[in-house]
């Protein structure tokens, strides 16, 4: 395809910062922006994976202290029943109308967004579940009197993995250095490496666990080697 097509579909502010950082070569702009979705594909594939561990990791640990029913029972008279865990009741609550009579507990967890898992480590949550849920990652280390490996760093951590998320599923690039037309890839690759802690962190023999998914570094050097 000519680059003036290419640009016409996808539209010309999409691709200026393409063009940019290749210093107006069109065919190698075109080769960038594939290689950008190629990229976002791959780090998508390695959130969901990380997504469905986080959910299943934090259901074994609430379901082992308060039921296999207790996502439904914490918006009702449970312990997101309160002022301070009002959208998260609202949003178990909204997902149970939308469920109806096809609710099962499964069924109710898998409604839950990657924010919804994020904000049981937010401090309301977190200490409405009895301040329980660290040992979804019971490899984490021991903290110190500089870093504290608590609820509070995991909300965070868990944050900059949501940013990432949103970003590609709003199709934004992740490919460029922070605010520059240049070719980068250290911020996908920070990412990759923090989810690959995290699943450490869980207990995760991530490399096994991501057999033949994973080739994140693979494309990010091609990236890079543009």
């Amino acid at each position: 395809m000519l680059y003036r097509d290419f640009q016409r579909i996808l539209s010309q502010p999409r691709m200026n910062r393409y063009l940019q950082a290749c210093r107006g070569a069109s065919k190698k702009a075109m080769t960038l922006y594939r290689k950008n979705l190629k990229l976002s594909q791959e780090l998508f594939t390695i959130i969901s994976c990380f997504e469905i561990t986080l959910r299943n990791k934090v259901d074994v640990v609430y379901r082992n202290t308060y039921g296999a029913e207790w996502l439904k029972n914490a918006a009702i008279n449970g312990m997101f029943d309160n002022h301070n865990c009002r959208h998260t009741k609202a949003i178990i609550l909204q997902s149970l109308k939308k469920l109806n009579h096809n609710y099962t507990s499964a069924k109710l967890i898998a409604e839950m967004d990657f924010g919804f898992w994020r904000y049981l480590f937010a401090q309301p949550q977190f200490h409405a579940g009895g301040k329980i849920l660290l040992k979804v990652f019971p490899a984490k280390p021991t903290s110190t009197p500089t870093i504290q490996y608590n609820h509070s760093y995991v909300f965070n951590q868990l944050g900059q993995i949501n940013e990432l998320r949103n970003r590609i599923a709003h199709h934004e690039p992740i490919c460029f250095a922070t605010g520059q037309p240049v070719i980068d890839t250290t911020y996908a690759r920070q990412q990759y490496n923090l989810i690959l802690q995290l699943f450490q962190w869980m207990s995760i023999d991530e490399s096994a666990l991501l057999y033949g998914l994973d080739h994140i570094v693979v494309v990010c050097n091609e990236i890079d080697n543009l």
